[in-house]
């Protein structure tokens, strides 16, 4: 573990001697992740990426990659493009990147299941904006706008995610 890896404790986020307030999946974290359980997935997981929305924010980072008009999220089991980045118009079950909402104007994409997926073992764990505080995600962590763009200036390739065993419900 490094100060620059991002620990998920019970207290927060904790980033570079920082503990950011956070949401976690409706049903709290587990090892036994499958497509839908509302779960945060346990382990260490690395940085698979950056997306933000260009049309409401300067590029957080040179390696974040844009969100366009038709950018969606596979979560259909049956699709071998499963847990990627797919492009409308899409049959399979999707997630729409850009949202009305501002829930992902900037999304830190989880290595989770992820780039060789694994269908069922669960699809698009993300690090983006929460609704409001308190407010569980289907999986994914959330923070306030705020927190996320100061951790999202900060993070490398190299950056983890750790959600440990003791995050388990």
């Amino acid at each position: 573990m490094t100060p620059d890896d991002m620990v998920l404790t019970p207290r927060g986020l904790r980033f570079q001697g920082q503990v950011y307030p956070c949401t976690i999946g409706k049903t709290g974290c587990t090892s036994q992740k499958r497509e839908g359980d509302g779960a945060t997935p346990i382990g260490t997981h690395p940085i698979g990426g950056m997306l933000y929305r260009p049309d409401r924010m300067a590029r957080p980072v040179d390696w974040a990659r844009p969100i366009k008009p038709g950018d969606l999220w596979s979560d259909d089991v049956t699709q071998r493009d499963y847990n990627t980045m797919v492009r409308a118009p899409y049959a399979g079950r999707h997630e729409v990147l850009r949202r009305a909402d501002q829930l992902y104007d900037l999304v830190i994409i989880v290595g989770w299941n992820w780039p060789h997926a694994i269908s069922g073992k669960g699809s698009a764990i993300f690090i983006h904006q929460y609704r409001r505080p308190g407010y569980p995600t289907e999986g994914c962590i959330a923070l306030s706008r705020s927190h996320l763009r100061h951790i999202a200036a900060r993070i490398g390739m190299q950056t983890r995610l750790i959600v440990s065993d003791n995050m388990a419900v």
